[in-house]
């Protein structure tokens, strides 16, 4: 895909295996966001094979351990957006590793709940 930032920008990848990358966030929630993301171009999470996603589990861990190390955060979001009306704004499937921290918010209980503000306190 020519116009896919992930497949055609010089990204500065922090992880990698055979078939995923992870890349700090450009416009990051919490310090340390990162995004795993399959190298080849698929644009829905379902799509990716059972090996891409594999890979992307592989990441997530290293990605773990990595920001427990550099970062210590007291706790993760895990997400994918999949589809425009779930708020999927690049095409390019990716797996977002949310560090977060004591206080970054008033009261986080619901998680990812909070995708639909109204909904997260139940």
């Amino acid at each position: 895909m020519t116009n896919c930032i992930f497949c055609t920008k010089n990204l500065e990848i922090v992880l990698q295996n055979n078939l995923a990358f992870a890349i700090y966030d450009k416009y990051a929630v919490n310090k340390g966001h990162l995004l795993i993301i399959p190298k080849r171009h698929v644009s829905d999470f379902f799509e990716t094979t059972f090996e891409e996603r594999e890979a992307i589990n592989s990441l997530l861990e290293d990605g773990n351990r990595l920001l427990d190390e550099k970062f210590q955060p007291d706790g993760y979001n895990i997400g994918i957006n999949v589809g425009e009306t779930a708020g999927q704004t690049i095409f390019h499937v990716h797996v977002h590793l949310i560090p977060r921290y004591t206080g970054d918010m008033k009261d986080p209980r619901g998680g990812v709940r909070g995708v639909i503000p109204e909904k997260q306190k139940y």
